[in-house]
């Protein structure tokens, strides 16, 4: 059997975003989540449009809800050793 059988017509999308300034002034922080088709929420946005009090009320309703989520740290000596696109 081949592994196209075992394949779904499915499109998956995963949101991605990054923080941080990199090796010359502090760690970068990596996003990555995969929501329901479903999902639907009015103050989800931008990130960058966000407030502080947006986010911190979606966090427990992304990772509550999420099929997937993950969060990556890269720090300044990690940067210097893979280059900061490697890092992002």
């Amino acid at each position: 059997m081949s592994l196209k059988s075992y394949s779904q017509n499915i499109l998956i999308e995963c949101g991605t975003d990054e923080a941080g300034r990199g090796c010359l002034a502090g760690p970068v922080t990596a996003a990555a989540v995969i929501l329901p088709q479903s999902f639907k929420n009015k103050i989800l946005t931008d990130s960058k449009l966000l407030t502080h009090k947006s986010r911190e009320l979606l966090r427990p309703v992304i990772e509550q809800e999420a099929l997937a989520f993950g969060i990556a740290h890269v720090f300044p000596e990690e940067i210097d050793e893979i280059n900061i696109l490697n890092a992002s």
